[in-house]
């Protein structure tokens, strides 16, 4: 008999627990997230017309000349949201050292006049800084160093017929100092410095199609 009762108390729980825990509590988290942080409660994406072009929080590829490039990914074949993660290749892998040369020797092809050197500095900019040639942990870093856009001016002012001043002031609108003042790094959004380069400065494609 009381083997019985113990059943029935353990399956009533199971099921109370169930409803509150996995149903009711889930709905209102949901709901008070809808309510008081909307754009973070569903990504933080970011709208252009009536399209979503992207999140604010998941970094995208880029490869036009006339663009910002990202950092690169090695979650799948690149940016693939169902495969976040880093390349787990140790810093002797012959592979790894392989693809960071490969990747230094195109980014000094594709923006002239920098050495071919790695830099760790994030104030250098003669050489390539170290977040445009290696991947993130989990693949969708969306920013990048102020160093690694700042390297890349050149060749976007000359792709969007601008100067590298007046890029250089739309960098700045778009670089995130630490947060609190001490936690993190200086950084600076990809997908918003891009999209709002699209809006200042398009290219003569987009101008004939506006």
């Amino acid at each position: 008999m009381k083997m019985k009762k113990n059943l029935i108390t353990a399956v009533l729980m199971t099921i109370a627990t169930t409803i509150l825990l996995g149903i009711i509590y889930p709905l209102v988290v949901t709901g008070l997230a809808q309510v008081l942080f909307p754009k973070q409660a569903i990504g933080q994406l970011i709208q252009k017309g009536n399209k979503t072009v992207g999140s604010r929080i998941i970094g995208q590829g880029f490869s036009g000349a006339g663009y910002f490039h990202s950092r690169p990914s090695a979650a799948g074949n690149g940016y693939d949201a169902a495969n976040s993660g880093g390349s787990n290749l140790g810093p002797t892998n012959q592979k790894l050292i392989d693809r960071v040369k490969g990747d230094v020797t195109a980014a000094q092809a594709d923006n002239r006049g920098s050495s071919s050197s790695v830099s760790s500095s994030s104030s250098s900019s003669a050489s390539v800084p170290i977040d445009l040639v290696t991947t993130s942990a989990s693949g969708f870093d969306p920013h990048i160093t102020p160093a690694a856009a700042e390297y890349q001016l050149t060749r976007v002012a000359r792709e969007r017929g601008a100067t590298v001043d007046q890029l250089r002031a739309l960098l700045a609108k778009h670089t995130e100092g630490r947060q609190l003042g001490i936690l993190g790094e200086p950084r600076v959004n990809v997908l918003e410095l891009n999209l709002e380069l699209d809006e200042q400065f398009p290219t003569n494609k987009q101008a004939r199609a506006q």
